[in-house]
């Protein structure tokens, strides 16, 4: 293959440079993520590659000023695999690059970069319903997991009832904070169809930034002390049979008796036989009143005190209900109703008992609250393609990037072009909290 020139290097750089910017502005998610990661950003990744960052720890606290044992100094990690890829591509004569150079990089990449970001951006927000997958190379025909860390597990609305007045957002958040959010980093997404009726409402309450040298067309303002966003890319979860038909599930049993850690629960008053009964990324709650059984709080993510939040869990595996109606569920996070150390520690008020009941989410298109830096995008730098031109642009204050790279057979008058990107994403699970519009909201 002849030798590109180098001024055609750096035209390309140039175009590329100008490009990302505009993703970064016109992508909430991509743009809001944090994507900077020590000393990552700067080296060149395969798909595959795996970047473990820290959590904040818990800690258990005991009264008194005498030490009778010490308590674990525990790490909680998270991993982000870097298990997506996507590419867009297209093919010029010669003649047509040559001479529509500045045409080809303003309108054909640009409406590359547009649907790559795009393709990210769903992808990205996919982790709201906790339906964001992992690649495992070593899983067989490398095969998709759910990543069952990522995702909010905390919920507000059921699918049914509109989400559509001032009184309501501000109900979520205090229902965020209530739990335990973080002071920093706060900020919500919510779907474009859904605001229509909640500015019927309130579009005065939405303080505009208008600091900024340039206002972003997804920004709705700041309420409550958030920063509130919209898009029209947030996920739908279409719901089990139970969580459809507004059903209640009754508690037969745990994986663990003895409270300490539990993982999964057996219910009763499924359909027989129904294969369908719950799915992966469905949401629920315990009910209150039931009989003279105890009302299920979750305490302050600190441990410390009881907050009012109903205890609610999201859906990380299942298996469909049996010919009893019967069925087992995977959950998260893990139940503990005893005092541990670490990721252990305990986080509800009572003891779960057979008879207790709970409720499932419809049906719903998928908003979220975030705070403390939730969520993360790696888009790190892929290798040069050789022998082939390449140009690998990073955005230096985000950390998003993208490479070019182009090439053509000898005596081929045609030049194909490739844009490409490596990325992973999670979502931190103690640091969301997902809003569950009505479809038809």
């Amino acid at each position: 293959m002849a030798t590109v020139p180098n001024n055609q290097l750096i035209n390309v750089a140039t175009y590329q440079e100008a490009e990302l910017a505009w993703m970064l502005d016109k992508f909430v998610a991509i743009n809001i993520s944090n994507k900077k990661f020590k000393d990552f950003q700067n080296k060149t990744a395969n798909l595959g590659e795996t970047i473990t960052f820290e959590l904040a720890p818990q800690a258990s606290i005991t009264a008194g000023l005498v030490v009778n044992a010490f308590g674990i100094a525990q790490q909680r990690l998270q991993n982000l695999v870097c298990c997506q890829s996507s590419l867009g591509s297209a093919a010029f004569t010669e003649q047509q690059f040559l001479f529509n150079v500045q045409d080809y990089m303003k309108t054909f990449g640009r409406s590359r970069i547009n649907a790559l970001a795009s393709v990210i951006e769903q992808n990205v927000l996919s982790n709201i319903t906790g339906t964001q997958t992992v690649i495992t190379p070593d899983s067989p025909n490398y095969g998709q997991l759910v990543d069952t860390t990522s995702g909010p597990y905390r919920f507000f609305g059921d699918g049914r009832t509109p989400i559509n007045s001032q009184q309501q957002l501000a109900q979520s958040v205090a229902n965020f904070e209530d739990y335990g959010a973080a002071n920093y980093d706060r900020c919500a997404i919510l779907p474009v169809t859904a605001i229509p009726p909640i500015a019927g409402t309130m579009l005065n309450q939405f303080v505009p930034k208008r600091n900024d040298e340039l206002s972003m067309d997804w920004e709705l303002g700041s309420f409550s002390g958030f920063d509130w966003y919209e898009s029209n890319l947030l996920p739908i979860h279409f719901a089990g049979t139970v969580g459809k038909t507004n059903t209640t599930l009754t508690l037969l049993t745990t994986n663990d008796p003895t409270g300490a850690y539990i993982t999964s629960l057996t219910f009763s008053g499924a359909t027989a036989n129904d294969s369908n009964a719950v799915v992966v990324g469905d949401l629920f709650e315990f009910n209150d009143g039931v009989g003279s059984l105890p009302n299920m709080r979750y305490l302050h993510f600190n441990g410390v005190g009881v907050s009012n939040q109903a205890v609610q869990c999201r859906v990380t595996s299942v298996s469909g209900a049996d010919s009893s109606g019967h069925v087992t569920v995977g959950i998260y996070p893990a139940l503990r109703s005893q005092p541990g150390l670490g990721q252990t520690m305990q986080n509800l008020n009572h003891s779960l008992q057979a008879g207790m009941q709970v409720s499932f989410v419809n049906d719903h298109r998928a908003g979220v609250l975030m705070s403390g830096n939730a969520l993360y995008l790696a888009m790190p730098q892929l290798p040069d393609m050789q022998p082939y031109p390449t140009v690998t642009t990073t955005d230096p204050d985000s950390g998003a990037s993208i490479r070019h790279y182009w090439g053509s057979g000898l005596g081929n008058n045609v030049r194909g072009y490739i844009w490409d990107q490596i990325w992973g994403s999670c979502l931190i699970a103690e640091n969301s909290m997902r809003y569950c519009f009505p479809l038809t909201n």
